[in-house]
């Protein structure tokens, strides 16, 4: 017989590795003293700021994130030396740039736009690797394994290197997307001609006894809609994406058992083999995506009857520290559910089922409300993984903008960067006053924002849209150091602060 095979995924979010040391609670006051020294990049690892919960649970799969260039990355670790740092200017400027494109592309899919060949939030500027220092990373897995058992510990090691027989599994590298709906990886074959590099070894379905492409006569097929790409030989279902660089990925839409942990298994998981994919999207390293979306054919829906279509994620507040990802919601945190704020999760049959949006209501600076119209937030702001920068309304913008300048007067101003307005010089200054900055959502859940969400590469890490009735975004800058509960079922996303 074959010998089973698992494939083990590491699971990313693009994010930016800008340290801010969080120097007090937003809560406590107006403002927060932050040490120039946390903001330069760290050589080690220093794991969870916050210890994770060790409580056991059956429907639950809890996993490490971490920034995959850092010091916290086993690609880091093994040897692989990271060019960018907090100070490349040029590497933020391109990074921005690309958020500008993902952002631009998912307000037109809101506003109805052609969207026939595309997916929401998967496009950035790889023109650099060193863009990838802003995936934050964790470890599951997909193939065959030999047999199944309840979940005994909510900590329990996630994406070993071996299925419970004990044979080898094949580790895998994608970004964690809440903004697309079909998961895909790079399959054999798929050579450097067509395809783009990668840290990882290729998947090869030819060793997993449990892997099937999918016929095109299915009802799975079907089901991708305009990411299907007709069919091989008249047998196999092929998928494709066109993303918003240009970029291309195409293959065949497969079957395979995708492991969350030693013992911790979804059968029959659908995802896209690409044998080739071209543009500049693919040049991270990385090799694919896990798309956690609310799309029939993303993670989410596939494992509604496991996870109940409930995830939430932590993002580090830089890449010498972890963050974490949940799958589903374990009974144990009712306890914790006054630790979190709530506000409802917005649902219209006229928007893409793949974004989550939400309803801002109102932006606190050092204490003191916004001198905004509530009528200047009456569009919704898509929260998304993927999502660098937070979005804001111009009108609402502006004033965020003005108020924290006049908090800020004892610093010398810097260069814009990219679509950054708002920057300053540090030099020579050992601690920094930094004024709290607080989103309030519909429903009154009011977020503290950490100081590694208030500044980036120096600069206020919020831009404007282009009018105030365009959608918003709620960026993973923004997210840093809070958990995120995307409840599907009960229409809510919640906030929990300090969660790593």
């Amino acid at each position: 017989m074959t010998p089973f095979v698992a494939v083990v995924f590491v699971l990313l979010v693009l994010c930016s590795s800008t340290l801010v040391a969080h120097g007090g609670d937003a809560e406590a006051g107006a403002y927060m003293l932050i040490a120039t020294s946390s903001m330069k990049p760290k050589a080690s690892c220093s794991g969870h700021k916050v210890a994770p919960s060790n409580e056991a649970s059956l429907n639950s799969t809890w996993a490490p994130l971490h920034l995959v260039s850092g010091p916290c990355s086993p690609a880091y670790s093994r040897g692989t030396d990271s060019s960018s740092t907090d100070d490349d200017v040029t590497s933020i400027a391109k990074m921005l740039d690309a958020d500008q494109h993902r952002v631009a592309y998912i307000q037109k899919r809101l506003a109805g736009g052609d969207t026939s060949n595309g997916v929401a939030g998967a496009s950035w500027d790889g023109q650099t690797t060193d863009v990838g220092t802003y995936l934050p990373a964790s470890n599951v897995g997909v193939g065959a394994v030999s047999h199944v058992r309840p979940i005994s510990s909510l900590n329990k090691m996630i994406g070993t290197t071996a299925a419970p027989d004990g044979t080898s599994a094949v580790r895998q590298t994608v970004i964690i997307d809440s903004g697309s709906d079909v998961p895909w990886v790079q399959c054999q074959p798929c050579p450097l001609l067509v395809c783009h590099p990668q840290r990882d070894p290729l998947f090869d379905p030819a060793t997993s006894t449990t892997y099937s492409a999918v016929p095109c006569s299915s009802a799975a097929c079907a089901r991708l809609g305009p990411y299907r790409r007709g069919c091989s030989a008249n047998v196999q279902c092929q998928f494709g994406f066109t993303y918003t660089d240009g970029a291309t990925a195409t293959g065949t839409y497969s079957s395979d058992d995708l492991t969350l942990g030693p013992y911790d298994v979804v059968r029959g998981f659908l995802f896209g083999c690409a044998h080739a994919d071209r543009g500049s999207t693919f040049s991270f390293d990385v090799s694919g995506t896990l798309a956690l979306g609310g799309g029939a054919q993303s993670f989410v829906q596939q494992t509604a009857t496991q996870y109940g279509r409930v995830f939430s994620y932590c993002i580090p507040p830089s890449p010498s520290s972890l963050g974490f990802i949940t799958l589903g919601v374990p009974p144990q945190r009712a306890a914790l559910v006054p630790t979190f704020v709530s506000t409802p999760l917005l649902s219209s049959s006229s928007m893409p089922p793949t974004f989550y949006r939400v309803l801002l209501r109102a932006i606190i600076v050092a204490g003191r409300p916004l001198p905004v119209p509530p009528t200047v937030f009456s569009a919704s702001s898509v929260i998304a993984s993927t999502i660098v920068i937070s979005r804001l309304p111009p009108t609402a913008y502006q004033a965020l903008r003005a108020a924290f300048r006049s908090a800020m007067t004892m610093y010398r101003t810097a260069p814009p960067v990219s679509i950054l307005d708002t920057c300053y010089d540090f030099t020579g200054v050992r601690s920094i006053t930094l004024p709290s900055i607080a989103l309030v959502f519909d429903g009154g859940a009011t977020v503290n924002l950490d100081a590694a969400g208030i500044l980036l590469q120096g600069c206020l890490a919020f831009a404007p849209t282009a009018t105030d009735r365009m959608p918003g975004f709620i960026g993973n800058v923004q997210q840093r150091t809070l958990e995120v509960v995307y409840d599907v079922p009960g229409k809510a996303i919640r906030f929990r602060s300090a969660a790593c």
